[in-house]
This record gives C-alpha cells, structure tokens and sequence, in this order.
C-alpha cells in the first residue's frame, strides 16, 4: 500500500497538477488586494453620504424654524421593511437608547440599519424555528431523542436566532472600538501637530482624516464626520459629544471634553492635546504589558498537550530502544 502512494505520489501528472495548482493559488493570493477594492474609499464615501444627509437635515431644519408655521419637507416613503416594523410597533418594544447606541458604535447609522435591525430580531426566531423543525421532525435529525427534548431544541434555536442580531452587532462594535483604540494615540499627536502649527480644529480632524486613513479607516471615518457636525450643527459641542458616543472610547471622551472646555472657556487646547496624547500612548503601551504578561498562562496548557510528550520521547525514545534491543533492564 505504501509503494503504490510513494509511486502515486512521484508520477509526472500528479506533480504537474500540483506545481499548476500551487501556481494558480499564489496568482489569486497576489491578485486578491487589486480585486477587493479601496476599503479607505469605499468607506469615506459612506460618510461623503452621511454629511450630505446631515447638510440637508440641517437645512430642513432651518427651513422649518424661518417658515414657523409652515409645514416642513414630506418624509420619504416608508419602504416594505419601515412599514413591518411601524405596523408591528417594534421599536417601542425591542429598541432603547443602548441598542441605538451599540447600532452607532457598530457604524451603522440612520434610519435603514435600525429597521433592518429590528426586523431580522423580529423574523429569525420564527425562520430558525421553521428550519430546525423540518431538520428535526421531517428529517428526522434525532431519532433516538424524545418529542420533548426536539422541541426544546427547536426553541433553543428559535432563541439563538433572536440574539443573533446582538451579538453579530456586538462584535462588530468591539471590533470598531479596538481598531479606533489602536490608532487614538498616533491620530492624537497628528490633531496636536496640526493645532500647534496654526490650524483650527476643522482643519486638523480633516487632516488627520486623511493621514489615518491608511491605519483605521474607522477613526478616519469618525473624524470626517465629526468635521461635518462641526460645519453644520447648530452647537459645536453636540458634535464633539457624538463623537464620543459614536466610538465609546474613554480616551476619546476626555478629549472630547477638553475640546468643549475649550469652546466654552477660550483656552489653548494644545498643552491639554499634548497631556492626553501622553496619557493615550502610556494606555496603549500597558494593554500591549497587559497581553504579553498574560502569554505565560496561556502557554502552558499547549506545552504541556503537545510539547512535554515529544520531548519525553526525543529523551526516553533511544533508552527505550536500547532495552528493547537487550531484552529488558537486567
């Protein structure tokens, strides 16, 4: 059986397929990158898109404030899913200010997320329901399982389908949050360079904006439309504490609040900018302590699974086969 995979194995087509495969996979390994496109771009014209509806928010709004008694613009049409959701009423029953806020650290913003959001809560208890009982009852995926525990099974998934919306929102927010947590720090010192040499604060979140692109296109996101809030929105403090609100970050919210100390107050924001700085670097620099102290214990478990029983055997492996040879220790 050996020989026949050896020679298997060393016959000229088999090599060939394999150099052919190989070959195929490093020209779609390198050509990857070019084919999913510019994420930076992709993503800054998302908020290109934000600002323009917030432009029109804003003018509606003045707009309605000089006419007074006039009736301000129609509301668009409420799509399929908008009119689900109205008729069912459930944002009153599935939606507070901690889901709207984890939908905003997500980056998803507006109206279109949250009924998507709450109609995929509303409908995949019933699809996974659906699913898990044809998987179980017309398929008969448990045969030796009683009536009752399938039915506990097809709840667990009814349940599961529930929370799923959650968690996948969840996750994506902690996966925003570590990434604009990465880059705080670097875009910090940039916004204190830009405020040092001159600039005002527009100028410096859009610069930043541009040169973090390449390391947090969510932080790059969030400052773009932090300089739009600060055009267009009637206070400017609003937009300093949505941004705050957008990343969840307390790094961000103490500079946020020396932002508005200093719209309130008039003082220099640069000595306030270079302190912060200091402190979002020395806060990162402990996370990074904080994981390789945290390596050690994480470690034993695998050297103890797999390296200990091949050390034992590279030691004991040449005694054992010594006494094999002799026929025992005596």
């Amino acid at each position: 059986m050996s020989d026949q995979i050896i020679k298997a194995l060393f016959e000229p087509s088999f090599i060939i397929a394999l150099l052919v495969a190989v070959a195929v996979f490093a020209t779609v390994f390198t050509l990857l990158p070019a084919l999913g496109g510019n994420e930076l771009k992709a993503r800054m014209k998302s908020v290109a898109i934000e600002r323009d509806e917030l432009r029109a928010r804003e003018r509606a709004r003045m707009l309605a404030e000089s006419s007074r008694g006039n009736k301000g613009l129609r509301e668009q049409q409420s799509t399929g899913l908008r009119q689900i959701v109205e008729r069912l009423d459930l944002r009153r029953a599935l939606v507070d200010e901690g889901t709207v806020r984890k939908l905003r650290m997500a980056g998803f913003r507006g109206e279109n997320p949250l009924t998507k959001f709450l109609f995929l809560r509303f409908s995949l208890p019933f699809v996974g329901l659906v699913i898990a009982g044809v998987y179980v009852f017309l398929l008969d995926a448990l045969p030796e399982q009683p009536p009752l525990m399938k039915g506990f099974v097809c709840i667990l998934v009814a349940y599961a389908g529930f929370y799923a919306p959650n968690m996948y929102v969840s996750n994506l927010a902690s996966k925003r949050k570590a990434s604009i947590q990465r880059a705080w720090p670097d875009g910090l010192d940039l916004l204190l360079i830009c405020v040092e040499s001159g600039m005002s604060i527009e100028a410096g979140f859009k610069k930043v904006s541009d040169e973090i692109g390449s390391q947090s296109v969510e932080l790059a996101e969030e400052l773009v439309l932090t300089t739009a809030e600060l055009s267009y929105l009637q206070e400017r403090r609003a937009a300093y504490e949505n941004l705050a609100g957008r990343t969840g970050l307390d790094s961000v919210k103490s500079v946020t609040q020396a932002l508005i100390q200093a719209e309130r107050y008039g003082t220099p924001i640069a000595h306030a900018l270079r302190v912060l700085a200091n402190e979002s670097r020395d806060m990162r620099m402990n996370e990074a302590e904080k994981k390789a102290a945290a390596l050690p214990p994480k470690l034993t478990v695998p050297m103890i699974l797999f390296f200990l029983p091949v050390l034992f055997a590279v030691i004991l492996g040449p005694a054992g086969i010594s006494i094999s040879e002799r026929g025992g220790i005596f």
